[in-house]
């Protein structure tokens, strides 16, 4: 019997090769995302057995609650979600940083995932599914401008563990998920679309790719159920820890 899985962010890079990745292992996916066009074109590719486009930003209450509430019967019964939509917006340090950027992030990043998590535990408890965070490893390394962005993906560990906690005996698994550095549209969503930012941080890195964590995410949801893998974290080879920056007098 074939299990559904919701995946949030889906109409790009990690999102999307989840998609792709779980349908090719033989799940049922609820794509989410703002682009229609895009959330389309999976469904055209994949096929509308596999895929449902549920169209929404993951922010607007409202919208998401429609689009859930209009699933197709196939769709109905969620098994896995997949909590990937998030964003990081400008490199600033914290004294010279957007506020509005700033709460975009926590809204995105925080209050939504949130949200959508706290709507579908009923279903996950009844179908002993699970929850898989994408967080980062700016939620475990500071580094100069992720500020707010390194905040938010702390909380989403923090919270995943929380949720492991509280689920402890429901038969839900939960994980999160911990990427370093994988070439997506990332930087260019961070820096306005500055696509000189995003070469420079790639260029010659040989980073991971959206297809190593979709394929990680795969592997986490198809353990066998006595497993539970509470936090995963994926580096490149060629990326490590950041040294300690020191302030010197001239």
């Amino acid at each position: 019997m074939s299990r559904t899985a919701l995946v949030t962010g889906a109409t790009a890079g990690i999102g999307e090769a989840c998609v792709r990745t779980l349908v090719a292992s033989g799940w049922r996916c609820i794509a989410t995302g703002r682009r229609a066009e895009r959330l389309e074109k999976l469904v055209a590719e994949l096929g509308a057995d596999k895929v449902h486009a549920a169209v929404f930003d993951v922010r607007d209450e409202a919208a998401r609650d429609a689009a859930l509430d209009a699933l197709p019967e196939a769709f109905a019964g969620i098994d896995l979600l997949v909590n990937n939509a998030g964003l990081a917006l400008g490199t600033a340090p914290a004294q010279d940083a957007s506020l509005a950027d700033w709460k975009t992030m926590i809204e995105t990043n925080v209050t939504a995932l949130v949200s959508l998590t706290h709507k579908l535990l009923p279903g996950l408890i009844g179908r002993k599914g699970g929850v898989v965070n994408i967080s980062s490893v700016a939620a475990n390394y500071p580094y100069t401008g992720g500020n707010v962005y390194g905040g938010t993906k702390a909380f989403v560990r923090q919270f995943a563990l929380g949720l492991r906690a509280d689920l402890h005996g429901t038969g839900v698994r939960v994980t999160s998920i911990e990427p370093g550095m994988v070439e997506t549209e990332f930087t260019l969503v961070r820096t306005g679309g500055n696509h000189e930012a995003h070469e420079r941080l790639y260029g010659g890195a040989d980073p991971m790719t959206a297809e190593d964590i979709a394929e990680t995410v795969r592997w986490v949801a198809e353990l066998p159920p006595h497993l539970n893998i509470n936090t995963l974290e994926l580096m490149p080879v060629s990326q490590s820890f950041a040294g300690f920056q020191v302030a010197r007098e001239n």
